[in-house]
């Protein structure tokens, strides 16, 4: 994400943002629309960004 990214997002949204982590995942914009390796790369990169959800296995 670039910085003029980041500052349009803070000035659009700056009730939503205050208080959070906005994270770059430094994918580049060289896909297609839903390319196989895309998806791979964004499964990837949100999986280490965002904590996996707490399973309750008691059910």
């Amino acid at each position: 994400m670039e910085p003029a990214h980041r500052a349009k997002l803070a000035r659009s949204f700056p009730a939503a943002l205050r208080g959070k982590r906005v994270v770059c995942l430094d994918v580049p914009d060289d896909y297609g629309y839903m390319a196989l390796e895309m998806v791979r790369l964004l499964r990837d990169r949100v999986a280490r960004a965002v904590p996996a959800p707490a399973v309750d296995l008691s059910a």
